[in-house]
């Protein structure tokens, strides 16, 4: 087994990762809206199946996409006759990483919405707006920096994913092989310790980063609501 290139690894890590949250923001800040604003049949079952990843193993997550995203899988087999494969692809990452961060950002989402105080809603809908205008023009200019908070936490999780990762797309050189990956894959290598010592680095000034920038975003999400939007 040749040694992980990290270059590689940051790459396809840093581009699977925001794919991933691209393609899950849409998702993520309607749920959170939806849970946090309206009260309807199935809400906590939506929440339960919404938050799972966060307790469920990784690996398990990870085998229950396997199986659908499979060659022979259901969803796996229309998707490969449509010319897009997911399992052991870059695609398979970027899924992993969405299903893994998705429940974060929601959470977040909820709580940027839930922050903002329903009667400044109410002016808008007075003034005869349409509830779109009264998202658009209200509430997610009040809920914006927590929205961002959110994004870049579920970005962070994306980073650190492996266990769904090494299930659904396994260890491939310069097509799977992300940060954790490579770290994992070095491990089994009899001088891994040494060459491991820039992933780990890597790893951790990329956590540290998000998070500094999730509390950055957080502060400004309460400063923002304390003083009234301003």
């Amino acid at each position: 087994m040749s040694s992980p290139d990290l270059w590689s690894a940051v790459r396809l890590s840093l581009l699977c990762s925001g794919l991933a949250l691209v393609l899950t923001a849409p998702l993520a800040v309607g749920l959170g809206w939806l849970l946090a604003r309206r009260r309807f049949v199935g809400r906590g079952l939506l929440t339960l199946i919404v938050m799972a990843p966060l307790v469920v193993p990784p690996v398990v997550t990870g085998l229950v996409l396997l199986r659908l995203f499979s060659p022979a899988g259901p969803l796996g087999a229309l998707l490969r006759r449509l010319g897009c494969e997911v399992a052991f692809a870059p695609a398979g990452v970027v899924l992993a990483a969405a299903v893994v961060g998705l429940p974060l950002f929601v959470q977040s989402a909820r709580s940027a919405f839930e922050a903002v105080d329903p009667r400044l809603e109410e002016v808008g809908r007075n003034l005869g707006w349409a509830p779109w205008q009264v998202w658009r023009r209200v509430s997610l200019p009040l809920a914006w920096p927590g929205l961002l908070a959110g994004a870049v936490l579920a970005f962070a999780r994306a980073l650190g994913e492996f266990g769904a990762t090494a299930v659904l797309s396994g260890d491939i050189e310069g097509r799977t092989r992300t940060i954790p990956m490579a770290v994992y894959a070095l491990l089994e290598l009899p001088s891994g310790d040494a060459p491991t010592a820039g992933f780990v680095g890597a790893s951790l000034l990329l956590a540290l980063a998000s998070l500094l920038l999730h509390e950055v975003l957080v502060r400004r999400h309460r400063a923002r609501l304390a003083g009234g939007g301003g």
